[in-house]
């Protein structure tokens, strides 16, 4: 890094929060995300939003990039510092400042831990409830720069959803706050929401406004086992379908069920081809009534066996279960790549199939699980990036099914983002017109470049791909 640039940094944050040891760079070169790799020029860890303002004035006359993130457990290259420059860490912006219970909102910083606030606010009786399954490492910062979804999505919505307002560092180094504690607001374009989910390269959230709604009064959890992976499958859209929206709608098949059993130890079930982990919250009256009829309507799907846990440890030993899915997938091969694929709730079956037909044509090892209540499923190899031949069948395997899910309807990706491993598909879902109208939002706010340089928009888009009957 150019002496000078760095010897402003240094004023600006003190020695203490600028970070260029070769060990500090590598430890920021990278996120979950398997194969991607680049090393920063350094390191950054300001205190409050005016040194972000100095740190983006300079950076932005210099021409320095600077790479947002919070915990690093993004899982589409979207916080690997590809272009060098500084990443910029939220470690000393960790605090809730505020939860307003008479308008039902938390003011907070983006360090602050998704699960942190979650607990904060459940002492005075709200709900907070994107639950992303990293929520006892991520930040509030990172959600809303991916818009996380979660297991609850299905019934309580994402990120975005709980988004009432940001305080925006703009590439510039200027401030702008975008809603507030507000139920309507129709003043102007809707910034809030062009924000969430913009990955970094738009500006930097330096504080947040959320959405908080009562806490549920109870919950209840079913475990139905199926036999048949597309009963499973259809079972779900039946559900949706009958007018149920139960909080947590999640699928996993019979091979995600044995690495997640061996892991977690719960007792899940890995004699059978496929599970679905469903809960329902809300009055009691309600959710003893859903509960029934779900567990009628998983009878007549053919399901083998439906049990409704017996008390709230067993409820939570079951989610918690779930939510380890990728730690315990990732204990099998060298390398994990978990991908997300959404497609409408109806097509969950469609997608299962053709996710395990895609998996046999190119003799891969293919686990899936997902919250199948929104269609939004997770398609995971297991393989080693070392075996370069295998790697070519990886890639080819996951462009047929981004193919698949857009053919059905869906997206690329529902809830990861699109950083570097998605871009190249991302004209696949948009068109060429729309990213033209997109590169125009990113050119107005960062005519520079500078924020999260090679996210989202890729050098080249992948050729479509041809699926062979």
């Amino acid at each position: 890094m150019d002496k000078d640039i760095k010897k402003k940094l240094l004023e600006i944050v003190g020695r203490e929060r600028f970070h260029d040891s070769n060990e500090a760079r590598l430890a920021y070169s990278y996120d979950a995300t398997p194969n991607y790799q680049s090393m920063p020029d350094a390191v950054i860890m300001p205190q409050d939003k005016k040194q972000i303002q100095e740190i983006l004035k300079l950076c932005h006359s210099k021409g320095v990039p600077i790479v947002p993130r919070g915990s690093g457990t993004n899982l589409c290259a979207g916080t690997c510092p590809t272009q060098g420059g500084l990443v910029l860490c939220f470690h000393y912006m960790n605090k809730i400042l505020e939860i307003d219970e008479e308008n039902l909102t938390a003011t907070v910083q983006p360090g602050v831990i998704t699960l942190d606030l979650i607990k904060a606010v459940e002492e005075r009786g709200l709900f907070y409830p994107p639950d992303p399954s990293s929520m006892k490492i991520s930040t509030i910062g990172g959600n809303i720069s991916e818009c996380s979804g979660g297991l609850r999505g299905l019934k309580y919505g994402v990120t975005k959803d709980y988004v009432l307002g940001l305080e925006v560092v703009l590439p510039n180094g200027s401030l702008i706050r975008t809603g507030g504690k507000l139920a309507k607001d129709v003043a102007g374009y809707d910034l809030t929401k062009l924000f969430v989910g913009s990955e970094g390269t738009l500006g930097i959230f330096t504080e947040a406004t959320l959405k908080l709604i009562p806490i549920p009064e109870t919950k209840k959890t079913l475990l139905a086992l199926f036999d048949d992976i597309e009963a499973a499958a259809q079972c779900v859209s039946t559900i949706i379908a009958n007018k149920i929206i139960p909080a947590t709608l999640e699928f996993l098949d019979q091979a995600t069920c044995e690495v997640v059993e061996q892991f977690a130890k719960v007792g899940l079930p890995t004699d059978v081809r496929a599970v679905l982990l469903i809960e329902q919250d809300g009055a009691p009256e309600v959710v003893e009534r859903d509960i029934h009829q779900i567990s009628e309507i998983c009878i007549e799907a053919n399901a083998v066996s439906v049990n409704i846990a017996q008390s709230k440890e067993e409820a939570e030993a079951l989610s918690q279960a779930r939510r380890s899915a990728l730690s315990a997938l990732a204990r099998l091969k060298p390398t994990t790549i978990l991908e997300d694929a959404t497609v409408p709730r109806s097509k969950i079956s469609d997608m299962v199939r053709a996710i395990q037909k895609i998996a046999q044509k190119y003799d891969l090892k293919i686990c899936t699980f997902g919250h199948a209540g929104d269609g939004n499923l997770h398609p995971t190899c297991l393989t080693d990036a070392r075996d370069t031949e295998e790697m070519k069948r990886v890639e080819q395997a996951f462009e047929e099914i981004f193919e698949k899910a857009i053919e059905l309807g869906g997206t690329i990706t529902g809830e990861h983002g699109v950083g570097m491993m998605k871009a190249p598909y991302l004209s696949w879902k948009l068109g060429e017109e729309g990213i033209a109208a997109m590169r125009a939002i990113k050119h107005a706010f960062d005519p520079k470049g500078i924020m999260n340089p090679e996210k989202v928009f890729a050098k080249d888009s992948r050729k479509r791909v041809v699926v062979q009957s």
